[in-house]
């Protein structure tokens, strides 16, 4: 009896492939390389990296509860519902002006785009992640995918730092990063299909507008700058239909990863900390 073959995704072409196999034989990525090097970090991410980045928004929600519990209730009003503390959000990784040049805190500009001041607040940005990533996922590839991600969230904190936002949360900049990438490539694919997409990411981007003129308290300016950067870096780094994920790419995103993961295990770790040296 033959023993069962194990079967893995190529990292390069996403096709399924043998695990004993040196080289794809589809795309030809060799193996030992990258993929190696960067599995014990891809395992985490691969099953469905859009639901992981949804638990650990969670996580993190759930964790800027408990460092305040006594603060959930305090405010008032629907948006004020389950809402964390603002020195619990400022303790975990919060951004903006205030955090950033007041205290030094620009590993903010990571973290920021994992926490949430409210229960809508998060449930808004996670439907709208579930909807929108796997798309972004398939044109553009995991890889490409969390340099899109990743990078346009600190684009848009970025951008309101620069126009003075005092203090600023939400993985908003980081959708609406995937939402310009969306609109690059509907736009750059052409055809009929390629005009739908890039007039249904129009009608986002104009419904964003609405919103953040409507509702007060939007950062305009992260969603602003997490549109332009997503369609710039869409730009640079090409979909799955153009070319191919590079190496450089593939290096690039389990470093915006690995970082991530750094800053937020340090924000939780540095928040325990002082919690602790209160009691």
């Amino acid at each position: 009896m033959s023993s069962e073959r194990k079967s893995i995704l190529c990292p390069n072409c996403r096709k399924l492939i043998s695990a004993d196999e040196p080289n794809c034989p589809y795309c030809g990525l060799a193996r030992p390389g990258l993929h190696n090097m960067a599995g014990s970090v891809r395992k985490i991410f691969v099953v469905n990296p859009i639901l992981t980045i949804i638990y650990v928004n969670i996580a993190f929600y759930v964790a800027a509860l408990l460092l305040n519990p006594s603060a959930i209730f305090s405010g008032g009003g629907l948006f004020s519902f389950l809402s964390p503390s603002g020195q619990s959000l400022f303790m975990l990784g919060a951004t903006g002006t205030y955090p950033v040049f007041g205290f030094g805190r620009y590993w903010s500009l990571f973290s920021a785009s994992f926490l949430h001041g409210g229960i809508l607040h998060l449930g808004f940005n996670m439907m709208a992640l579930y909807q929108l990533g796997p798309f972004v996922l398939h044109a553009f590839g995991f890889h490409r995918f969390f340099i899109i991600y990743v990078l346009t969230g600190v684009a848009g904190f970025t951008l309101s730092l620069v126009f003075g936002v005092h203090f600023t949360i939400g993985a908003s900049a980081s959708i609406c990063g995937l939402i310009g990438a969306i609109a690059y490539y509907g736009k750059n694919r052409g055809g009929d299909y390629g005009q739908a997409i890039y007039k249904q990411a129009l009608g986002w981007i104009v419904a964003l507008i609405i919103f953040g003129l409507i509702v007060p308290g939007i950062n305009n300016w992260g969603h602003g700058g997490g549109v332009l950067s997503g369609a710039l870096i869409a730009f640079i780094i090409g979909y799955n239909e153009k070319k191919q994920e590079t190496a450089g790419q593939k290096l690039m995103a389990y470093t915006c990863i690995l970082i991530t993961l750094g800053v937020l295990i340090w924000s939780l770790v540095s928040a325990a900390i002082y919690v602790l040296s209160r009691l």
